[in-house]
């Protein structure tokens, strides 16, 4: 069988689900505090002492990723949050509410089961509910849960879906006028560190980006057409990758990072060459968007690297994770 033009080739899937597997081999690690952030099952945060018992340490709220969909749960970063919670970091892994079989287009009237052949991407607007309170009522639960985590040096780390979900976390200042999750001053945090994330909605889009997970994210309907001037909000080329659809655009002006700057935030992305799950495309159009905005992100790729070794405490590229967190936390 021959590989589609720009499709990944043999070699590469290969590498990539080998990268998975090690990734996902980890048993889960038993946190040493949960705490609801809320009455939902999936508002809750898993707490991670240092395991060298200072005081003082930073906080890493963690954010997993898994294209916003039910199957992947904290569970599968619990590793890394012990991996991080060895090299002295207070780790806080949020849940929060993602899409599943019944709901799968984010429209209202759509009929549960209809039109998805598994899991919907994110709950429209649950997941965004929740990442927004979680982050909200961090500061406390975490003074609370972990007396050793000092709560004034907080940084936002998330993996794909959920890197997507740390850079919108520390953008909610510059959401649109009128937006529920609108803050009225920079959050305080010491920084963001984007692990491959879904950062730029319009490359992400337009390189079908696990499965189109962002367009179900966004409640779009695949194949529809531009309509006139729907992409005004976002810019043509946001409009144009979203199909025109006006549900979507309108949702995506106040979801997608990429237009959502500046921030005034310390940002850095860490992003894998060989990543064929999120090409690293995908940073990079963030990057330049940030750039055009007055803004300096820093972007780390690693060669020879995935998506999954980043969240794979056997691989090295976790100690760059470890070291691009020390870098702002401390």
């Amino acid at each position: 069988m021959t590989d589609l033009p720009g499709s990944p080739d043999s070699a590469a899937r290969e590498r990539d689900a080998a990268e998975s597997a090690s990734a996902f081999a980890h048993p889960a690690v038993a946190p040493d505090r949960t705490a609801a952030y809320g009455d939902h099952p999936d508002q809750v945060v898993d707490f991670y002492a240092p395991r060298d018992g200072r005081t003082g340490a930073p906080l890493v709220v963690l954010l997993h990723g898994g294209a916003w969909r039910s199957p992947y749960d904290r569970a599968h970063v619990s590793p890394l949050a012990d991996f991080l919670a060895r090299r002295g970091f207070a780790v806080a892994n949020v849940e929060y509410r993602r899409g599943g079989d019944d709901i799968p287009r984010q429209r209202a009237g759509a009929e549960p089961g209809a039109g998805s052949a598994g899991p919907v991407a994110g709950r429209w607007p649950e997941t965004f509910d929740d990442v927004a309170a979680a982050l909200d009522a961090m500061p406390a639960l975490a003074s609370r849960e972990l007396p050793g985590a000092d709560v004034r040096r907080i940084v936002v780390s998330g993996h794909s879906a959920g890197g997507h979900l740390a850079l919108w976390a520390a953008a909610r200042h510059v959401l649109p006028e009128g937006s529920p999750w609108r803050l009225p001053a920079p959050p305080s945090l010491r920084g963001v560190v984007a692990l491959a994330p879904i950062a730029d909605f319009a490359t992400a889009v337009g390189l079908g980006v696990c499965g189109g997970a962002v367009t179900q994210l966004l409640g779009g309907e695949a194949g529809s057409v531009l309509d006139g001037d729907a992409g005004a909000v976002l810019g043509a080329d946001a409009g144009s990758a979203l199909g025109g659809d006006a549900v979507a655009v309108e949702r995506a002006a106040h979801a997608d990072p990429g237009v959502l700057l500046p921030t005034g935030i310390a940002t850095a992305i860490v992003h894998g060459v060989e990543d064929i799950v999120v090409p690293p495309a995908v940073s990079e159009a963030y990057v330049d968007a940030a750039a055009r905005s007055g803004e300096t992100v820093g972007l780390t790729l690693l060669g020879g690297v995935g998506h999954f070794p980043l969240i794979d405490p056997s691989a090295d590229a976790c100690a760059v994770v470890a070291e691009e967190l020390a870098q702002l936390a401390w």
